[in-house]
């Protein structure tokens, strides 16, 4: 827990001046609350005894003297409320900027385990309970410790009996809040990941919200929206529950602080042992001592909501990339192309059934290469591991006769173009999409590769032309140009090697034959992988790879295939019956 914690602190470090200003401000305030009752006192106890002038111009000068206090106070809790939730907003930027570029980091591998709610979830409700506890937690675990030390130590002066009557209920008050604050913590536990859950649900559901209409599936959301929600509530009404207890009973002690003191008070003052001046005093201070032990508990409650966010804030800061550069990996500026699989097994991490099993293939630099077979054979997961989306179970994989895992991962995956059959455009205009390939591309270097990738005229038909905002995912766009647009952002990118992945499988046969020109323009003098699911487009490719469970079944151009009777001739005309 302690090695956590200096984590959490780590992140007060930019903002010290914040926070010690804070702190200071918190001080003073603090100071001035104990003080406004001593002057009431001094007014009782001394001033009404003066004669009537003397009497009249201390109590204007007091009065004053309150007024310039009240004044001291706002000042310092503006600060603090002001300031203080600054900080503490900077300070949940950071961790949101921190947890954002983890997630960047982590891999595929990592992704295929996930929901993109629960990770949602840890990137805002978590950290604003953290930057609450960060901003609240120490300003008020040190103004509860002034307050009461220093009513403390006031009212033992004024009078000890009382002030033993009045702090004999606090080691009470702190047993009861220590229990159901340990009560709460679990509770907000549940909250918290039946929130994450129900943000999971709603994302997949809007996600597919066309799925979902198409289906008229809409009551279908509802209940299984609606079973989410009753399990919040069901985590809820615990918390509520052990919280009412918390609350109610903090609330009947602080009342019975003042009963107690008031019985003893009025008992002290029949046999002259106390006086009223001395009683109206502890009256004041009862506020000012069980109102600090409720904001420590209070403060604990905070910790225990804050610091089980924090906790599953690192969790996902702890789970390193299990892809990721060397420390000596070398940095690789403009590869030539030549790919070679050494033995390469792959098997995915949660299942120990391999996928891909001893390949051994070697790609010339500007090779044109198809891969075809069955669903399930590991077509994609073979692409997949040039780039380091996967890592290689066994065996290497080498382009330009040096080991993938010794090049840094960057300059590898700039090398790469990806053309993928669910083409992913993020909401913005179409110049943000295609420069999306190289980010300080001109506007001029975009509109050429959309030339190249047969996108120029469809784009100029809108009336914003590039500017045009084409919605979450491209949905005002039809699917042949999204592949197209996906293509002028890898024409942009230029990269020396290529993965199509199905690109056209999607697509009529209209926009497969514009989208498979502007694929066979891309390819040209570069080493191109192409995972085919319609045969017709890869009659002309340089070697066609048919992939089984047991590996590379054959290989060859089409014509060579089709006359060996194999596989390959198999799968050609049960597509053509098709």
């Amino acid at each position: 827990m302690w090695e956590k914690l200096k984590k959490l602190f780590a992140y007060y470090k930019p903002y010290k001046f914040l926070l010690f200003s804070d702190l200071f401000f918190a001080v003073i305030g603090a100071a001035v609350t104990l003080v406004i009752p001593l002057v009431v006192r001094y007014i009782t106890n001394e001033v009404v005894y003066f004669e009537t002038d003397a009497a009249g111009d201390a109590i204007l000068m007091l009065g004053a003297l309150l007024v310039i206090l009240v004044l001291v106070e706002f000042g310092c809790n503006y600060y603090i409320a002001y300031f203080g939730h600054i900080m503490g907003a900077k300070m949940e930027a950071d961790m949101r900027s921190d947890i954002f570029g983890h997630y960047q980091k982590l891999t595929f591998a990592f992704y295929d385990n996930q929901k993109v709610g629960h990770l949602l979830s840890r990137i805002t409700n978590d950290l604003f309970d953290i930057s609450e506890l960060l901003h609240h937690g120490p300003e008020d675990v040190l103004i509860s410790i002034i307050k009461i030390v220093g009513s403390f130590v006031i009212l033992l002066q004024v009078n000890a009996k009382l002030t033993a009557v009045a702090f004999g209920f606090v080691p009470v008050m702190l047993v009861y809040a220590i229990y159901y604050n340990i009560k709460m913590k679990r509770a907000f536990a549940q909250n918290r990941a039946r929130i994450a859950d129900i943000n999971s649900q709603i994302e997949d559901s809007l996600s597919g919200i066309r799925v979902v209409k198409s289906f008229a599936n809409e009551q279908e959301e509802l209940k299984k929206f609606s079973v989410g929600n009753n399990n919040f509530v069901k985590a809820k009404r615990n918390s509520y529950r052990y919280m009412g207890m918390y609350h109610s009973g903090l609330n009947a002690l602080t009342t019975l602080v003042t009963v107690g003191v008031l019985v003893a008070g009025g008992s002290f003052l029949t046999v002259g042992k106390v006086s009223v001046s001395d009683l109206i005093t502890f009256l004041l201070y009862i506020n000012n001592f069980t109102e600090p032990v409720k904001k420590l508990v209070n403060s604990a409650e905070m910790f225990q909501n804050g610091y089980t966010g924090f906790e599953r804030f690192l969790e996902i800061l702890s789970i390193a990339p299990d892809i990721s550069d060397k420390p000596d990996a070398v940095p690789v500026d403009s590869l030539k192309g030549e790919i070679e699989f050494q033995n390469v097994s792959f098997h995915y991490e949660d299942n120990q059934e391999r996928v891909l099993n001893h390949i051994n293939l070697k790609v010339q630099a500007g090779e044109y290469i198809a891969l075809v077979g069955s669903s399930g054979v590991g077509k994609t997961t073979l692409c997949s591991l040039i780039p380091r989306f996967y890592e290689v179970s066994e065996g290497a994989v080498l382009i330009d006769g040096t080991d993938i895992r010794d090049m840094k991962l960057d300059d590898l995956r700039n090398n790469i173009g990806i053309v993928q059959q669910d083409v992913y455009l993020f909401a913005g205009t179409i110049m943000d999409n295609i420069r999306y390939g190289k980010p300080d591309a001109s506007d001029e270097d975009v509109i050429r590769a959309a030339r190249r990738a047969n996108a120029h005229e469809f784009i100029m038909g809108f009336p914003e032309g590039y500017d045009t905002d084409i919605g979450q995912r491209g949905v005002k766009l039809s699917g042949g140009q999204k592949q197209r647009l996906s293509i002028a952002r890898v024409f942009l990118k230029n990269p020396p090697i290529l993965i199509f992945d199905e690109a056209t499988s999607a697509l009529d046969n209209e926009s497969e034959k514009v989208v498979q020109q502007s694929l066979e323009s891309l390819a040209k003098n570069r080493t191109t992988f192409v995972i085919a699911h319609r045969l017709t487009t890869i009659r002309n490719a340089g070697r066609i790879l048919v992939l089984t469970e047991e590996g590379v079944a054959e290989e060859g151009t089409h014509e060579e295939l089709l006359a060996k009777k194999g596989v390959y001739e198999s799968l050609y005309h049960m597509h053509f019956q098709n």
